[in-house]
């Protein structure tokens, strides 16, 4: 009994620890289990991770290979674009200039038709013509022809008449040069002697050797004082003095009268006498300054500005007196302005000084109107006297006392005698002139100007177009050439001008 219970103990005691043994074996099988399937997970998840990395870049590396790709084609795609839009630019092109060859067709077409018309027109009207002239005589179908070739023809009559003229104007211009260089040639020296010498009578011969003096002492001394040149020649009681001032010729006039009214002629007499007759010319030029302005009522000039308008006494032009002149000119522009209601200062000073350059313009480079323009600016006159002196002998005077002062200085530039003419030459020339230019039946009136140097024709503008008065201009400058004897030239000016004339009220 108790060896079956210790039996039965023992096999229970067996049957606990196999159970425990068998739990313990797989316990650790099963733990051993878990080590190996976490390994295998570790392993496999690592695995993974290491193809999701791997995937991760390709998708990266297609992603940017795509990206790389689309954006070639991209490129392709926008040149593809760029080149269908030139296309079509051109296409477009050529379409608007397909339009426009098109409308250029049409109204060249329409040109045809209409010269086709008019061709027609004048091809009717001819024939009505021809008509008419086949019932016409000889005489009247000669002048129906001769008065259609004449209108036909007029432009292209004018237009070569002015190609002529300009083909022929050099030529003319070489005549006219060589001309006046054989004039000079043969009169210059005439005429410098007339206007550059003085002639000194003399008592006797033997007063030219006391003149000349020993060695020629006394002559060197006259010529070096006054700035002259004395000529001693075989002319009978006479010396000439030759200079081209003025004032130093009549300086060495009055010098050598003096001296031989005197008597004692050598170097230091002759020095004291010069002396003397610059003063006394001074006060002479001094005179004639304060005579002139107190003729015209100036008092306010300065003294200076007297004295150059005294100097114009021994200056001429076309041998006229220039202070004569001066004086004459001022008074008549003065007697415009008052009549015009101009400023009759302005022009009394203007044409007083209109010519002051010539006072100085033998001793200074530059025109007269130039000088005179600077001596009216160094003494500060007026602007609009400055604008006269500066502007005189202009077409284009810039105020209205210079238009007047001009006037002026042409009606006494023109009056008879002034300028070597004859009374009876002058109103000849004036009158043939005027009466040559009214001859024609559309002429309104004529006036000759500038002393007959030139005439001003005023056309009828109803009856003359241009074409017709260059035609008048034409005819009545060939008829002056072939009826008048005149020095230089003469200017024909046609004037054809219609105004009209309302008033708002």
């Amino acid at each position: 009994m108790q060896f079956n219970i210790l039996a039965l103990g023992t096999l229970l005691l067996g049957l606990v620890l196999g159970y425990v043994a068998r739990k313990f074996i797989l316990g650790a099988a099963a733990r051993s289990a878990e080590e190996r399937a976490a390994t295998i997970l570790k392993d496999t998840s690592a695995k993974a991770k290491e193809l999701l990395l791997e995937a991760k870049d390709k998708a990266m590396r297609l992603a940017e290979e795509g990206k790389i790709e689309e954006q070639k084609r991209h490129v392709e795609l926008k040149e593809v674009q760029t080149r269908l839009d030139k296309r079509e630019a051109m296409f477009d092109a050529k379409l608007l200039d397909l339009d426009k060859k098109q409308q250029m067709l049409q109204a060249d077409e329409q040109k045809l038709k209409t010269v086709t018309q008019e061709i027609e027109k004048v091809k009717e009207e001819q024939k009505e013509k021809l008509q008419k002239i086949a019932e016409l005589s000889t005489d009247e179908a000669r002048k129906v022809l001769m008065n259609f070739v004449e209108k036909q023809s007029k432009d292209e009559l004018v237009a070569r008449m002015r190609k002529l003229e300009n083909e022929t104007q050099e030529t003319i211009t070489k005549k006219a040069n060589d001309i006046l260089a054989g004039v000079i040639e043969r009169c210059a020296g005439t005429f410098t002697a007339e206007t550059t010498t003085l002639t000194v009578a003399l008592p006797s011969d033997e007063m030219k050797g006391r003149i000349i003096g020993k060695e020629g002492r006394n002559i060197r001394t006259i010529e070096r004082l006054t700035g002259t040149e004395l000529i001693i020649d075989e002319t009978p009681q006479a010396i000439t003095i030759s200079s081209f001032n003025p004032l130093r010729r009549h300086l060495a006039k009055k010098v050598l009268e003096k001296l031989i009214a005197d008597g004692r002629i050598h170097p230091g007499r002759i020095e004291e006498v010069v002396e003397a007759t610059k003063a006394d010319l001074a006060n002479e030029i001094k005179k004639a300054g304060d005579d002139a302005l107190a003729e015209l009522g100036i008092t306010d000039f300065d003294p200076k500005l007297t004295a150059l308008v005294g100097r114009l006494k021994f200056r001429t032009s076309f041998g006229q007196n220039q202070l004569e002149h001066a004086v004459e000119v001022a008074q008549l522009a003065k007697s415009l302005a008052l009549e015009l209601k101009a400023n009759q200062t302005v022009a009394l000073y203007g044409g007083l000084l209109h010519d002051i350059g010539k006072a100085l313009d033998r001793e200074r480079e530059g025109t007269h109107m130039a000088i005179g323009a600077e001596i009216a600016k160094q003494y500060k006159l007026h602007p609009d006297v400055t604008a006269i002196i500066d502007g005189a002998h202009t077409d284009a005077p810039r105020t209205m006392e210079a238009a007047i002062v001009n006037a002026a200085d042409a009606i006494s530039a023109s009056r008879p005698g002034a300028r070597r003419d004859s009374f009876e030459n002058y109103i000849k020339r004036v009158t043939d002139l005027e009466a040559i230019a009214k001859a024609y039946p559309d002429v309104a009136q004529a006036y000759a100007i500038s002393a007959g140097r030139e005439i001003r024709i005023f056309v009828t503008p109803e009856k003359i177009d241009d074409l017709a008065a260059e035609k008048i201009a034409r005819e009545v400058a060939k008829k002056v050439e072939e009826s008048l004897v005149y020095p230089g030239e003469i200017r024909v000016t046609v004037i054809r001008e219609k105004r009209v004339v309302e008033y708002a009220r």
